[in-house]
């Protein structure tokens, strides 16, 4: 919060982003802690919230109304993060606190081992995550990549967001 202020104060020019956590940050005492701590460093100067990934939608749309219901009012930009390793991202999610739903695991599990269907797979599962949050009126969208622009590309191909 210090830390917004701050570069609110010394560079009001600049647009600053903040984290949000739609699953609550695993350092928080509690879901409403974690909301007024965001409340905070809205307050202290920050213009957007961008999430942390997550890959249930319902938790974003809890969360975004969760936020409303307290009087943030800032635009709240979701996280996704394309899956393209299965070992991978079950080690960022519990890093994260990301929770994976059963349908989501059952589709790469049924990938095995195999790096293109894993790809395949992820690829699908966040096009379809953002497509239902595009149709929801979300702001914006980030996209956590980790240096696997293929997946983001195809990403935004697949729900019409590139250009001819």
């Amino acid at each position: 919060v210090e830390l917004v202020a701050l570069i609110k104060k010394e560079f009001p020019e600049f647009r600053i982003l903040v984290a949000g956590y739609p699953e609550t940050h695993q350092e928080a005492v509690s879901p409403e802690a974690d909301l007024e701590h965001l409340k905070e460093k809205c307050n202290a100067g920050g213009d957007t919230v961008v999430t942390q990934l997550f890959y249930d939608n319902t938790d974003f749309f809890r969360f975004r109304d969760r936020c409303s219901s307290i009087g943030i009012t800032k635009p709240i930009i979701p996280g996704l993060m394309p899956v393209t390793n299965f070992k991978q991202i079950k080690r960022i999610a519990t890093l994260c606190k990301a929770r994976l739903p059963n349908s989501f695991t059952h589709a790469l599990e049924k990938a095995g081992d195999d790096a293109d269907a894993q790809f395949e797979a992820g690829v699908d599962y966040a096009s379809k995550q953002a497509e239902e949050l595009i149709s929801n009126g979300i702001p914006g969208m980030h996209l956590y990549v980790l240096n696997k622009s293929p997946a983001a590309i195809r990403v935004l191909e697949q729900v019409g967001m590139t250009r001819p």
